[in-house]
């Protein structure tokens, strides 16, 4: 049974229907300091990396009213989660995609995905918007840190990562050896190795082809690729979005 929330919280006014209220409230949480939009420049390029970095100060209340605000489809996913970090990643990576449609490009209606050959999600729209199935892209990733989602109007790809995933065995299957050198010798291995591996995580998204088999050398071989990586260090994550050049 869905809960009202209580009249005298500041974000849910006690003269509004309580479905109002839940749209009001979800609104202004998408809209505060948890989320960061960040314009990436690239010539005649339209798109934008938003971040939702807050999510352990996300309440159940706020979480039960992000679910019952998703489409069927979407809900029925995020209740599959048996526990409430998975639901809150799930539910609010959705709400920031269609935050991210909104302020990018105006488009107010929530997206269905269809799926590529390797399983890369892509949007679908109703018979109103079917011409942007093909033109606009998007890819979301989230830790429990942090989510992250980009649009663009460009194949696109984002990994954003926890720090503090290294160790020696995990970086020398990542790494080649000259990265892994740089790794081992820089300061805070696990903040270089992190780096590292959201930079390729974020290319294997942007192909859509899968875990590619020679991570190591990942870089080497799309270098064709631009990378713009962010130490969000004071919230433990850091993150990649990558794109080609053109």
């Amino acid at each position: 049974m869905e809960k009202d929330f209580k009249t005298e919280d500041p974000l849910c006014p006690a003269d509004i229907s309580p479905v109002m209220g839940r749209a009001i409230r979800l609104a202004r949480l998408l809209e505060t300091s948890r989320m960061v939009f960040l314009p990436i420049t690239g010539e005649g390029r339209g798109e934008g990396l938003f971040i939702l970095d807050n999510l352990d100060a996300i309440t159940s209340e706020e979480l039960e009213a992000a679910i019952v605000s998703l489409p069927q489809w979407r809900r029925e996913k995020a209740l599959r989660f048996k526990f409430e970090q998975g639901r809150k990643e799930c539910a609010f990576s959705y709400l920031l995609l269609c935050q991210a449609l909104r302020e990018v490009y105006r488009i107010t209606e929530q997206p269905t995905f269809s799926y590529g050959e390797h399983g890369k999600p892509e949007l679908s729209f109703n018979s109103q918007l079917s011409t942007l199935n093909s033109q606009l892209f998007f890819n979301i990733s989230h830790c429990k840190q942090a989510i992250a989602c980009v649009v663009s109007d460009q194949p696109v790809g984002v990994d954003v990562e926890r720090i503090g995933r290294y160790n020696e065995s995990l970086a020398r299957h990542v790494l080649n050896d000259s990265e892994f050198a740089l790794v081992s010798q820089s300061p805070d291995p696990q903040i270089s190795f992190t780096r590292f591996w959201t930079q390729k995580e974020a290319i294997v998204k942007l192909t859509g082809r899968g875990i590619d088999d020679d991570l190591p050398n990942l870089l080497l071989k799309y270098n064709n690729v631009t990378l713009h990586t962010e130490d969000h260090l004071d919230k433990g994550y850091i993150l990649t979005v990558a794109n080609y050049r053109g």
